[in-house]
């Protein structure tokens, strides 16, 4: 679960961007402080869009945004380089697209196979299983501008 913070909504970007669509478009660090600030921007500019906190909307759309950030730190970083979130969460309201970009190529998200979830022991494994269950589709696609690559995740908000 995260937490509300004491302050007033974070606002990204000049006030004419959010008039048009509610966006968070970001670049971190490839560290685990990067992973976590993303992850909590994420669910402040969430609340500020009208997902509050506390919903299962917005429960899972940070868990997705959490899973993909760590992933980019973990199996993405490139000394030296950013990852990139991009939060967008139209007017409508019933389709949240999360997308996080790194540097590197080569290592590439794998769908985990249906007949085997993580070991109980096993510390590691289980981001891609979450982001599975809680999006609607997920994916990637290389990335635009350079090498590395864009994985995305949709959730359908009920």
């Amino acid at each position: 679960m995260t937490t509300k913070p004491g302050s007033s909504a974070l606002r990204v970007g000049s006030d004419a961007d959010q008039a048009l669509e509610p966006t968070l478009d970001m670049r971190f660090t490839s560290t685990p402080r990067g992973a976590r600030l993303a992850r909590r921007l994420a669910a402040v500019r969430l609340d500020a869009c009208g997902i509050p906190y506390g919903s299962d909307a917005h429960d899972a759309i940070v868990l997705i945004v959490a899973e993909l950030a760590a992933n980019a730190v973990r199996h993405g970083c490139v000394p030296g380089r950013d990852f990139r979130l991009r939060v967008h969460a139209p007017a409508s309201k019933t389709i949240v697209r999360v997308e996080v970009t790194d540097t590197r190529a080569e290592c590439l998200p794998r769908r985990p196979s249906p007949s085997r979830d993580a070991d109980a022991e096993e510390e590691n494994g289980r981001g891609l299983i979450l982001v599975s269950h809680l999006a609607s589709e997920w994916g990637w696609r290389p990335r635009l501008s350079g090498p590395g690559k864009t994985v995305w995740a949709d959730y359908v908000i009920a």
